[in-house]
């Protein structure tokens, strides 16, 4: 009865809005776009673009929160209406607009096993994929509809994985696969899917936006990784009630977003389905009704005192479809139960939820940025119980980027760097399994289709990420390094007792990077060579040697990505 009253009133407010007849584009830069999405927050340093915008709700509208005439003509050099023959504008007084998005192809190649995150689509995969995304934007008055969609191919080569080492391993390693979605690989054989990828249907007013989306979502200051929402996996249908550009008030400026949509699962299978210990299956078979509703609120504020500083909170909470009974289900600004830690509240029990604090500092005189991120699970402990241990539950992220001036105009050096992590660090939430985006109850974890929704190198793990590059304009040629854990909390959970350091799952992956305009294509590169350390936790130790390695392994890896701007 509560939620069948809070949608009348919902849809009682949206009738209202449509009275009022405003407009303007609605067109997005999606994340992850090639060199579009990195060039605009180094426009932002630079000073070419407002600094109003946070930069911590993306996708980002650049006609309204910058100015830019056409979205994804960035630096005004490609589109020319009067010679267009592709985009044009219609009907009375010219409210009726056509544009042809930019047409987006992608092509990831892992040689040896897979690798890669925050890569949208894109699956776990050995071999080649690759992901071609054209589109079209049209709008009319208030009404906008943005249609990109993905076709995904892959050719998903088997490869060896989780090894079959003892059967301690596999009992302790399925303690995380029964609590989350995550296979290794996506069935056997070629994998072909078509999303509707970075599509929207809005009405548009001023600096709001009203409507149902399927784009990926980013949330928070990251550059590298998000805690809550990222472009890890691929999007899925929501609506959405967000802003486009700053509100300003007498106190400063706000932006926020209200989201709600259903996740799906992979259908797949972890390694080793079928292992038995004692008669008794390792797996646990997931629910058949397994529909999940991710919910999620976020809001930034940017103090009129303090220009360049960004403040914010954003919460997301998801619930299987038939456990939903109240209203404190589908808004998490409801669901923060709180309570001691040793009450069991079976409501707060149904949902997995998470919560972030962040902020972002930024100078364009000095072109300096420097941000962070903390976030804790499952949003039910009280303030005196989180001041005595904050670091129960934690994970954070902090990281900084500088333009330093070269002697060339406009050309400079890019030094940035960004740390993540999400593995625990108290010995009791890990025997308790409190990892980040497995969960007890909602034994999908926090994933879409089988993809981790916030920092892509999954539950557990921590990440180091340095970077170097010459840039100018939308060119950048660099070199990034990256160390990776892996679930550091399944490495304590199985291996403390030995405190082996051979055990612990590592990757050491430099890179070589390159953004390029070509006239109106943009082309971003990327070549990696994964240096992988105890691979899978893998070690087997022999009695006739002192001193047996664990098991490292290589990989190549090599992703283009193309954008076409129609002119």
């Amino acid at each position: 009865m509560k939620i069948r009253k809070f949608l009348n009133c919902c849809f009682g407010a949206s009738l209202l809005i449509l009275l009022v007849n405003d407009y303007s584009l609605a067109q997005t830069v999606s994340v992850g776009t090639p060199v579009l999405d990195d060039y605009l927050r180094r426009a932002q340093l630079l000073g070419n673009v407002d600094s109003a915008s946070s930069f911590m709700i993306r996708p980002l509208y650049p006609v309204e929160a910058f100015g830019i005439k056409y979205g994804f003509d960035l630096d005004s050099s490609v589109v020319d209406m009067d010679q267009s023959t592709v985009h044009t504008v219609f009907g009375k007084e010219n409210q009726g607009k056509f544009f042809m998005m930019p047409a987006v192809a992608k092509f990831q190649y892992n040689s040896t096993y897979a690798f890669g995150v925050n890569d949208g689509a894109f699956i776990p995969n050995r071999g080649l994929q690759t992901i071609l995304s054209p589109g079209a934007y049209l709008e009319y008055g208030s009404f906008s509809l943005q249609f990109q969609p993905e076709l995904l191919i892959a050719q998903n080569k088997d490869y060896l994985g989780f090894p079959f080492e003892h059967q301690l391993s596999i009992l302790y390693y399925y303690d995380y696969m029964n609590r989350i979605d995550m296979p290794e690989q996506f069935g056997e054989g070629s994998y072909t899917q078509l999303y509707l990828g970075q599509s929207s249907l809005r009405y548009n007013f001023k600096e709001y936006s009203v409507g149902v989306s399927s784009e990926n979502l980013w949330w928070g200051p990251g550059r590298r990784n998000s805690l809550l929402l990222g472009n890890n996996a691929p999007g899925f249908i929501h609506f959405t009630a967000n802003t486009r550009k700053p509100v300003k008030t007498m106190i400063g400026s706000f932006e926020g977003q209200v989201i709600g949509g259903f996740l799906k699962s992979s259908g797949y299978l972890p390694p080793w389905p079928d292992y038995r210990i004692q008669e008794n299956n390792v797996l646990i078979p997931k629910p058949e009704d397994n529909k999940r509703f991710l919910s999620g609120l976020i809001l930034t504020y940017q103090p009129k005192w303090v220009p360049g500083l960004f403040l914010g909170y954003a919460s997301t909470s998801q619930i299987y479809r038939h456990d939903i009974s109240a209203i404190g289900d589908i808004l998490p600004v409801f669901n923060g139960r709180k309570k001691a830690e040793n009450i069991v509240d079976p409501v707060q029990e149904k949902r997995q939820q998470f919560s972030s604090g962040f902020f972002r500092w930024m100078s364009q005189e000095g072109r300096f940025e420097f941000y962070g991120e903390y976030g804790t699970r499952d949003n039910d402990r009280k303030l005196n119980d989180f001041m005595i241990t904050p670091e129960s539950g934690r994970a954070f992220t902090f990281g900084f980027s500088h333009l330093m001036s070269l002697n060339k105009p406009d050309q400079y050096l890019q030094i940035s760097s960004e740390m993540t992590q999400t593995g625990q660090t108290i010995r009791d939430d890990i025997r308790a399994l409190n990892t980040w985006y497995i969960h007890e109850h909602v034994v999908d974890g926090y994933t879409q289709n089988g993809q981790v929704l916030g920092a892509g190198n999954g539950p557990a793990s921590n990440v180091i990420f340095l970077e170097f590059a010459w840039v100018k304009d939308m060119n950048r040629i660099g070199f990034q390094m990256e160390r990776i854990v892996y679930n550091n909390d399944y490495y304590y959970y199985r291996y403390e007792a030995s405190k082996d350091w051979r055990n612990k799952y590592v990757d050491l992956v430099p890179s070589l990077i390159g953004d390029w305009k070509f006239g109106n294509i943009l082309v971003n590169a990327r070549l990696q060579y994964v240096n992988t350390l105890n691979y899978k936790w893998y070690l087997e130790n022999s009695p006739d040697e002192y001193f047996v390695p664990g098991y490292d392994r290589k990989n190549f890896v090599a992703q283009v990505g193309l954008s076409y701007i129609f002119q």
